[in-house]
């Protein structure tokens, strides 16, 4: 009984810290994932010779997203997207359901990125300019942005791509520092 007791003890100190370790693990692993579908994106512009792009479409609290290719030769257009002239290549998916807990969005006193001033809470989490569309061309370039992954315990993520290169990078806010620290 004394031996259960002692195991019960330790299991039961050992479970928030295992805890923390699977919620930074999922997080990391959606941000790498998303980071992973901006490299799909790119590789597919360039093999299909067409722009393809990895498109983030908010519902309710959520983005769904999936990776889209022109079809008619007139660029990743929104309006050919839901006429199904630019079809996607991938099934639409929400990154709860591959990472639970994991969202598509801001944790609560995050900086930004760049400028470094604190971003507003419910600010849009993708940030690619105009659009919720990071696009290729098939030459590789991009129009750079950046979209931000938060775990359930609120770990803030940021998968970059930078626009010339079509470089992708993960950040991850440190609180402690008040910084963002590659990945």
């Amino acid at each position: 009984m004394l031996v259960i007791g002692l195991l019960a003890t330790i299991a039961a100190l050992a479970t928030p810290s295992m805890l923390r370790g699977l919620d930074a693990a999922r997080g990391t692993s959606a941000a790498r994932h998303i980071a992973g579908l901006a490299r799909l994106t790119r590789a597919q512009a360039a093999l299909r010779s067409v722009s393809a792009g990895l498109r983030f479409e908010r519902d309710g609290d959520d983005y769904d997203y999936a990776i889209y290719v022109d079809g008619n030769g007139n660029g990743l257009r929104s309006q050919d997207v839901r006429r199904g002239l630019d079809p996607a290549i991938t099934p639409v998916e929400r990154l709860r359901d591959r990472f639970p807990g994991v969202t598509i969005g801001l944790a609560p006193g995050v900086s930004g990125v760049t400028d470094g001033g604190v971003m507003e809470l419910g600010a849009d989490a993708v940030r690619l300019g105009t659009s919720d569309t990071l696009t290729f061309t098939p030459i590789g370039t991009a129009r750079g942005g950046t979209i931000f992954v938060r775990s359930g315990e609120g770990r803030q993520y940021a998968v970059r791509v930078l626009g010339a290169t079509g470089r992708t990078q993960i950040l991850e806010f440190r609180p402690e520092a008040g910084a963002w620290m590659a990945r």
